[in-house]
This record gives C-alpha cells, sequence and structure tokens, in this order.
C-alpha cells in the first residue's frame, strides 16, 4: 500500500519548528518513508503523524509506502540494497545488527550528541548501540515485569518483594495455600525466555546478558550456571504451574484469573485479556521483578520499535528531521496514547494515558532501570542460537536435573552459530 502526502501551505507556530529540530523552510524536497505498520491502529496512527509532519513542512514531498508486517520481514534487505527510503521502522538491539554489520544503516550518532535525544531517550541507548555508535531512535517499547493477583497476596499477608529472599517467601506461602505462584505458558518456548533473561540480568547484570547474546561468553560459565541455579530455586519449590509446555501463553491466563496461580511474568500486553477475562485493576497489580544481586543495576526487558535511516537514502538531512519529529514528547505522547499504539512512550518527559500499568511501566523504564534496556531473549540472541537455546531453557524448566547436558548443547551450538 503507497500513498503521498503533500500538505497545503499553512501557518507555522515556534514550538512546531521546535518540535523537528529545524524550522519548516528548511524542509524541502523529498522524504520517502517504508512502515510495516499495516494493522488497522499503528498505521493510522503513523499516518497521522506523518501528515502533521507534512503541515509542519509544506514545501516537502513526503511518499509513504506501508508494507505487510510479515511481508516486510522478508523485503527489507532487498530494500535496503536497492532503491532504498529515506526511512525505515524496525526493531532495536540484536535485531538491527545484521543491517548494521552490512553498511545497510546509517550511523546516527550525531543526533543521540544532541541533548533533547542524549537525555530524554537515555534509557534505550543500549539497545540502539553497536561498536560504541548509534544507528536509530526508538518511537515506542513496552514494559515486562510480574503482574500479579493483589487480593490474592492480600488474603496470604503478602507484600511486594523488594529482593529475591522476599520473593521465595512469597512464593514459600503460594504454594502452601494450594496455587502456583507463577502462570506460564511454555509451549511455543519464548516465555521460557523471558524468566531467563530476568534471572540473568538481576543475577549478572546487562553487560554480561548481552556479551552472552553476542556469543562472548561460554553457556558452561559458572555465571549462567548461576543464573540457573536461581531458577531452579523456584521450580524445586513448586512455583510454576503445573505441565506449563501443555499451554501457549494465552492458555495459561485463565490460571491465574481463577486463582490458581498467583503471578504471571509477561508483557504488559497481557493486561487487556485479563481486564476482559474479569479481573480488576482492584485485583490485578504490578511489581518490577526483584533485586537478585544488589551489586548489578536494574536492567529490564524492553522490546523497543525504531526507525533507522538506511545508508543508500537520498534525502538524510529531512530524514534525520523526520527522526527528531518522531521522539519528541509530543508526538510520543500521541503516538503512544492508548487509542493509538496504547504503549508507552520513550522520552522520559512524555505523558502517558491515565492507566494504571503504562504510568507504573512509564515510571519503572523511564527512571528506575539504570542498567539498561534488553529487548527480549528472541530479539537479543541471533535466531538460531534462539530457538536452541529456548529449547533447552523449556527442556530445563521440566527436567533441571538435565542441566549439564543442555549446557552441553547450548555450548556446541554457540561454536557453529557465531563462527
Amino acid at each position: 500500500m503507497r500513498f503521498t502526502y503533500k500538505a497545503p501551505m499553512l501557518a507555522l507556530s515556534t514550538a512546531a519548528m521546535l518540535t523537528t529540530g529545524v524550522s519548516a523552510q528548511e524542509l524541502t524536497g523529498d522524504l520517502k518513508i517504508f512502515l510495516d505498520t499495516s494493522n488497522p491502529a499503528p498505521r493510522a496512527t503513523m499516518e497521522s503523524a506523518i501528515a502533521k509532519f507534512g503541515e509542519m513542512n509544506p514545501d516537502l514531498n513526503i511518499e509513504t509506502t506501508i508494507i505487510d508486517r510479515e511481508a516486510y520481514k522478508t523485503q527489507i534487505r532487498n530494500f535496503l540494497t536497492a532503491n532504498s527510503p529515506d526511512v525505515a521502522n524496525w526493531y532495536a538491539a540484536n535485531r538491527m545488527k545484521p543491517y548494521v554489520e552490512a553498511g545497510l544503516f546509517e550511523d546516527v550518532s550525531d543526533l543521540w550528541a544532541e541533548p533533547e535525544i542524549a537525555e530524554n531517550l537515555a534509557s534505550t541507548k543500549g539497545a540502539m548501540t553497536i561498536d560504541g555508535k548509534q544507528w536509530g531512535v526508538p518511537y515506542t517499547y513496552y514494559q515486562w515485569g510480574i503482574y500479579y493477583r493483589k487480593d490474592i497476596f492480600d488474603e496470604l499477608g503478602l507484600s511486594e518483594p523488594a529482593n529475591w529472599e522476599e520473593e521465595k517467601a512469597n512464593c514459600a506461602k503460594i504454594v502452601e495455600s494450594g496455587r502456583a505462584c507463577y502462570a506460564i505458558g511454555s509451549k511455543f518456548l519464548w516465555t521460557a525466555g523471558g524468566w531467563f533473561d530476568y534471572l540473568n540480568l538481576r543475577t549478572n547484570g546487562f553487560d554480561f546478558h548481552m556479551q552472552l547474546a553476542n556469543g562472548e561468553i561460554s553457556w558452561e560459565d559458572e555465571r549462567v550456571r548461576e543464573t540457573f541455579a536461581k531458577w531452579r530455586e523456584l521450580i524445586d519449590m513448586g512455583g510454576f504451574l503445573e505441565n506449563h509446555q501443555s499451554y501457549s501463553w494465552q492458555e495459561a491466563l485463565p490460571f491465574m484469573v481463577q486463582g490458581d496461580a498467583a503471578s504471571y511474568l509477561i508483557g504488559n500486553f497481557a493486561v487487556a485479556p485479563l481486564r476482559e477475562a474479569g479481573l480488576t485493576d482492584d485485583q490485578l497489580d504490578f511489581y518490577q521483578f526483584p533485586v537478585i544481586n544488589p551489586d548489578v543495576e536494574l536492567a529490564e526487558d524492553a522490546p523497543t520499535d525504531t526507525f533507522h535511516i538506511p545508508s543508500g537514502a537520498s534525502n538524510k538531512d529531512n530524514a534525520r528531521a523526520f527522526l527528531r519529529y518522531m521522539v519528541s514528547p509530543e508526538v510520543q505522547t500521541t503516538i503512544n496514547a492508548g487509542d493509538a499504539l496504547g504503549q508507552l512512550p520513550v522520552n522520559a518527559k512524555s505523558s502517558v494515558d491515565d492507566d494504571k500499568f503504562l504510568n507504573e511501566g512509564f515510571e519503572m523504564l523511564s527512571s528506575n532501570s539504570p542498567g539498561g534496556v534488553a529487548q527480549f531473549f528472541d530479539r537479543d540472541f541471533p535466531a538460531e542460537m534462539a530457538k536452541v537455546a529456548m529449547e533447552g531453557l523449556q527442556e530445563f524448566m521440566v527436567r533441571p536435573d538435565n542441566l549439564d547436558a543442555i549446557l552441553a548443547r547450548l555450548e556446541k551450538a554457540r561454536g557453529r552459530i557465531y563462527k
């Protein structure tokens, strides 16, 4: 789907000029944008934001091409190589790495040197950095954490845990009450990746986690084993939903709704179906995954969508102005609103809809995650390694005594995949 937007001449406010980073009179010529936002709400959101950018820059000819999300994944390398657009959306961290290494994304470290971006988008800088340089800007993300039944916690006299010992003590009381501590559906593997992410980030820190994702650390390293040891403490307590390997993440939700499980480590996308199933905001609450190693700064999983300037772009100055506009506080607030993307703005000066969980997530990611933002296991690890590893993670949850064999298998895969 392609549409071309040419704005009429409009009077411009000083605020509008500042939002783009340059005065509108300086933006002339063309701007070609490729997007994968083909679903109705994201598409309408992006079309509206681009239209407003066009109104602010009436001498700029903007051509936007919207490609089906799945087709985009297979086409991106081709269109970055030939007939490149000026702006393309994608994902942070390891998902952008192949295009950085192939020289297909522009270094935009100059944008990150600007105070408005450097200060207000600081939480995601690590996710946008490869080889000490930044290769795009983020426009939306969402939090992960532990969603829990507050009414069950109140019944058992529990409070939100601040550290690992309190987490385990809570779990012991929950199991004693006849419930599972954690709902999880690992049939499609990736949910087990979320548990490994948080346990490893809290045990060894963001830098170690990313070094492991980049193939620089052995899976048989004692520090990795320590992560699994922490995980086994919960497994041996009977903390996880039985037969979780038989359920998808959605199929595990009823156990939490019915009160058979007290919490769920999951992304904010689970809130809507939990509400639709009948849980009220008085029953449902959220807390940040607790501290394990007090010497490690807190880092979070927050999958991040991004804008990039292809290295073959013809209108890079216009593209930079568009990136500045899309990460500005006002635009971030608008595009991430509940009737738009319904996610979190990355800009710390933005505001969020009056939603309990979006507000908690925004505060956590903007102010309480000094250790950095990871992208989630199957985004941070190369696809082939992620598949093999997540199979091993699910196996460990079911058969923890197999750990040595699992780690040996993953280490063998590391030697093959990262060559």
